[in-house]
């Protein structure tokens, strides 16, 4: 156990740093605009990039794998969706937040970094397939289902058109993408490239929880919506015993793949939940709080399912 708080209490004392700053000095949120920035268009492209560039190419094809992790996301995020409806008794809108949330884990901030730390190598590729998969999923049913709720302009071909833009360019996607073409291609980077790629990933995950912490340091918290705290079930418990399950439906898997995939499955709900909730003017407050609470109740959580995958409780025939 001393172990597993060793490996897991870094990355949630980096979160906590970050919260404890941001409580501490009152900057304005702006001032992360551009820890942000690199972030998403710099430092984490170029570690899918790697991860998914020195990751031999048949290791990626795997169908039964990439059907099983997208239903557990389809389903946790189907759930929670339902939940935010009955609890809550929210538009179609906002419980598709609602499902956002329960659906989408911090894969982008906190994943990759924690799965090659607790699984090592061998935990990269399913790390970034599961990333690229879920993406594409949520990024395409959410602006889907918030079109169809908009009364006023309820046009399905704008709204493809609004899937189809954020998935070309999203940064990371495109990065995982790229990163595999290279690796199909088998295509050897220069070694000044190669050192800056390594350089910029490295900086990738302290920085990543670091404005996680500040961020959700900066959000109001003044009480808990009914749906809250189911969704945040579903999103800790439901997820992972479904991409559990789901493991065993669709493997066998090896040991890394299906470990990686509940490990994954276990992350609180992603910061973007707040960003894409602000964007659409709905859900802001309940978002906001469901990133708060979610990311602390998986101290608990998350730290329980790596120390069930080290020391062999959490095992796959």
């Amino acid at each position: 156990m001393v172990d597993i708080l060793n490996l897991a209490l870094p990355y949630f004392g980096l979160i906590f740093v970050g919260f404890a700053c941001g409580k501490a000095k009152s900057l304005p949120e702006s001032g992360l605009a551009w820890m942000n920035f690199f972030l998403l268009y710099v430092s984490l492209p170029a570690l899918l990039f790697a991860i998914m560039s020195k990751t031999p190419f048949a290791e990626l094809n795997n169908p039964p794998f990439l059907v099983a992790t997208t239903l557990s996301t389809v389903a946790a995020f189907t759930i929670a969706l339902v939940v935010g409806k009955v609890l809550g008794r929210l538009t179609l809108r906002e419980a598709t937040l609602a499902g956002l949330s329960g659906g989408y884990g911090n894969i982008g901030y906190m994943g990759p970094g924690l799965a090659l730390a607790v699984l090592g190598p061998k935990a990269a590729a399913p790390t970034a397939l599961i990333f690229c998969c879920d993406s594409i999923f949520l990024f395409t049913i959410v602006p889907l289902l918030i079109e169809l709720s908009d009364r006023d302009h309820p046009s399905l071909v704008h709204a493809f058109g609004v899937v189809l833009k954020q998935i070309v360019l999203n940064p990371l996607i495109m990065s995982a993408c790229f990163g595999a073409a290279v690796a199909a291609l088998h295509i050897e980077l220069p070694v000044a490239l190669d050192r800056t790629i390594t350089f910029l990933q490295n900086a990738a995950a302290p920085t990543a929880l670091f404005v996680l912490g500040v961020t959700v340091a900066l959000r109001p918290f003044d009480r808990v919506p009914w749906e809250v705290p189911g969704v945040i079930a579903v999103k800790l418990l439901v997820h992972p015993l479904t991409a559990f399950g789901l493991m065993l439906a669709f493997g066998p898997f090896a040991q890394p793949w299906a470990a990686t995939a509940v490990l994954m499955a276990s992350l609180p709900p992603a910061l973007n939940v707040f960003v894409i909730a602000r964007q659409n003017d709905a859900w802001i407050e309940s978002a906001s709080v469901a990133v708060l609470l979610g990311t602390f109740a998986s101290v608990v959580t998350l730290t329980s399912v790596m120390w069930a995958i080290q020391t062999g409780r959490l095992a796959f025939p």
